[in-house]
């Protein structure tokens, strides 16, 4: 997506001279918004392509040990809070950001020309934009509902062997 936002950056071809649109007729604060949101959306893919590309390869270096003691003992278990986040980052945020920048770009392209364009693309990209938040949300949610039903079953299994180990004690065989 970076290259993507890069050549739109690089294709908006804005004109000053009595031949184009006059530059000066779109207001500053689109600009400042658009220069904002590009610079974020690849400051944000960067990071994460940073932190996935440092993790990346011990990840498969681990998978390549069949030693469970190494697995335990990776970094990229401790890591994993950066390995989410860069998801977190690269999907959500990134896809987010990118959606803001197409509706900003059409102001910024369309404003001079046609408000109408810049108007109907924004209502075109709210929408979506608010179906994307209600998916992210929804998905996480399901996520975290998952991981807690699994932890809470784990925590029952545990309570469950204890109470068979107090009631029973231990039973040793004679052989």
């Amino acid at each position: 997506m970076e290259v993507l936002i890069i050549v739109a950056m690089v294709e908006v071809q804005l004109q000053k001279g009595d031949d184009a649109a006059k530059v000066e007729d779109v207001p500053e604060g689109l600009f400042i918004s658009f220069s904002l949101v590009t610079t974020v959306l690849v400051a944000v893919h960067l990071f994460a392509l940073m932190i996935s590309t440092c993790i990346l390869p011990n990840i498969e270096a681990v998978s390549n040990v069949h030693n469970i003691t190494a697995v335990n003992e990776s970094p990229h278990e401790h890591m994993r809070v950066f390995i989410e986040v860069a998801w977190c980052f690269s999907t959500g945020l990134g896809i987010f950001l990118f959606l803001v920048e197409i509706a900003v770009l059409m102001w910024v392209k369309f404003y001079q020309f046609s408000t109408t364009a810049a108007i109907v693309s924004t209502g075109i990209l709210v929408p979506v934009l608010v179906l994307f938040v209600a998916f992210a949300v929804h998905f996480y949610r399901t996520l975290v509902v998952h991981k807690y039903e699994r932890s809470a079953q784990g925590l029952m299994e545990l309570e469950n062997m204890a109470t068979q180990l107090k009631d029973n004690g231990p039973q040793i065989e004679n052989v």
